[in-house]
């Protein structure tokens, strides 16, 4: 009897550390994955605000690209081409009448 005692008592202990070894081992666990959870919500805020910042420059870029489409329309017209002559080369019309600044 006092053997079984002893061996049962001998069970309890292994079992609690068992049991305490397990919990320790989860508890690293659950550790572990939460350090690198943050570090990937870390990682996804970057990633967002980086994702905005491109959009915003995309946004940009499409914005510039139908200026120059509308002036690559506007070049090709009449009313550039007189822009130009009058602006670049002084040129007027013969019934024009040009005043100047002293």
């Amino acid at each position: 009897m006092a053997r079984r005692k002893a061996a049962m008592h001998r069970k309890r202990k292994q079992n609690r550390f068992a049991m305490f070894l397990v919990s320790f081992a989860l508890l690293m666990l659950l550790a572990a994955v939460g350090v690198k959870r943050i570090e990937l919500e870390s990682k996804q805020d970057a990633y967002l605000q980086k994702e905005a910042e491109l959009q915003k420059k995309i946004d940009e870029e499409k914005a510039r690209s139908q200026e120059l489409e509308e002036y690559e329309k506007y070049t090709q017209t009449q009313k550039y081409v007189e822009d130009v002559a009058k602006e670049k080369l002084g040129l007027v019309y013969e019934d024009e009448i040009v005043f100047k600044e002293e």
